[in-house]
């Protein structure tokens, strides 16, 4: 049967008008990957001055969208001058109470099987976790009643020094004290993770030789790239590897010296904590949330005001300025684990290898820790 031109040249036009039919779909790089935030959060920082986190749709739909299975959200005293265990245990109640009042996006996380179980019922796992165990006063054993309270992170930590020992801004570098071992004989006894960000390098590797259990480091830098007091030397990169252990990069701004990290910065350190470290050992604690900020311009108003804050109160750490942005410029938003799953994968990196990166290594460590 011959067709005419007429014909032939309508059938044409109705192809081409239908291209979305044959049209090939990008594919997702993460797609089936339980995607795993070793530190990071759940708030908009389009509302920096409400005084407690709250789930907005906005917050949570951000939060699906970006593929994240679970995250290991600060809550409790980190510094300030509330009661350090009263505060905590105030907290703790009402992260349980946004748990409760969203059932149908949130997973409370006790064990890797609650990981797996957010993940097949598409809900956001929260792992609590601690950035500070000043609320341990002079007992050990309140870390079992938190335990209890499903908190499953013990940052011994911050900033400053402790009864546990120094932090990375100690005018010191004191290493682990004789209360901070009683601290983590709890937190291995309870089968908790005992987590070294924000440490000095000494009690990092107190803490890594003291504990019975492999330890972690779930946000932090290299300090080999960026000579700051926040990163890691190689020496504790490579004891916590070693032992088992477990180490996040973050997303801030101590990876580069301009104070600006960027996505490039990012994935520097993560290779060059994969040399030190080896490709089971690595992962991503943001230290930050999902949502992103609409106006940064405008914001930059928060963010100084915010530095001056933790300047006055003696928690800045070299590397924070007024003009710093807590985040890579451009590793920002819903999208930043895709983004950084093809960046990675861009270099070479192997898809098995990326996705042990983006939640498999914390999987992994989570399960000798907590159990199945």
């Amino acid at each position: 049967m011959s067709l005419d031109r007429r014909t032939v040249l309508a059938l044409g036009a109705a192809a081409a008008a239908t291209p979305a039919l044959t049209a090939p779909k990008a594919k997702d790089p993460i797609a089936g990957w339980t995607v795993i935030n070793a530190l990071g959060g759940l708030l908009d920082p389009n509302t920096p001055d409400l005084p407690r986190v709250v789930m907005t749709p906005r917050i949570l739909g951000d939060a699906h969208t970006s593929g994240m299975t679970a995250v290991n959200c600060t809550l409790g005293y980190v510094f300030g001058p509330k009661d350090p265990f009263e505060s905590t245990v105030a907290d703790v109640a009402y992260w349980d109470r946004m748990v409760r009042e969203n059932p149908r996006d949130l997973l409370k996380v006790f064990t890797t099987a609650d990981i797996a179980r957010a993940k097949t019922e598409k809900k956001i796992g929260l792992i609590y976790g601690f950035q500070n165990c000043a609320m341990m006063g002079k007992d050990a054993k309140r870390v079992d009643v938190f335990a209890d309270m499903g908190v499953r992170v013990f940052q011994l930590t911050y900033n400053n020094e402790n009864q546990l020992g120094g932090g990375s801004m100690a005018p010191e570098d004191r290493g682990l004290t004789p209360f901070g071992r009683e601290v983590i004989e709890r937190i291995n006894a309870n089968h908790a993770m005992v987590d070294l960000s924000h440490s000095g390098r000494q009690i990092c590797l107190d803490a890594a030789r003291a504990s019975k259990q492999p330890i972690s480091i779930n946000h932090t830098g290299c300090r080999a790239l960026t000579d700051l007091p926040r990163n890691k030397t190689d020496e504790e990169l490579r004891l916590v590897a070693d032992k088992g252990g477990f180490v996040g990069i973050y997303f801030m701004p101590f990876l580069n010296l301009s104070g600006h990290a960027t996505a490039a910065d990012v994935v520097a350190h993560i290779e060059h904590a994969l040399k030190v470290c080896g490709e089971d050992h690595v992962g991503i604690g943001t230290d930050g949330g999902i949502t992103q900020i609409d106006d940064l311009e405008a914001y930059k108003a928060a963010l100084t005001k915010e530095h001056e804050e933790r300047v006055a109160k003696g928690i800045s750490a070299p590397g924070e300025r007024a003009d710093t942005h807590p985040f890579a410029d451009d590793l920002r938003g819903p999208g930043q684990f895709r983004k950084l799953a093809r960046l990675l994968e861009q270099r070479g990196h192997k898809p098995a290898t990326v996705e042990k990166i983006l939640g498999g290594n914390f999987t992994r460590y989570a399960r000798d820790i907590w159990g199945a």
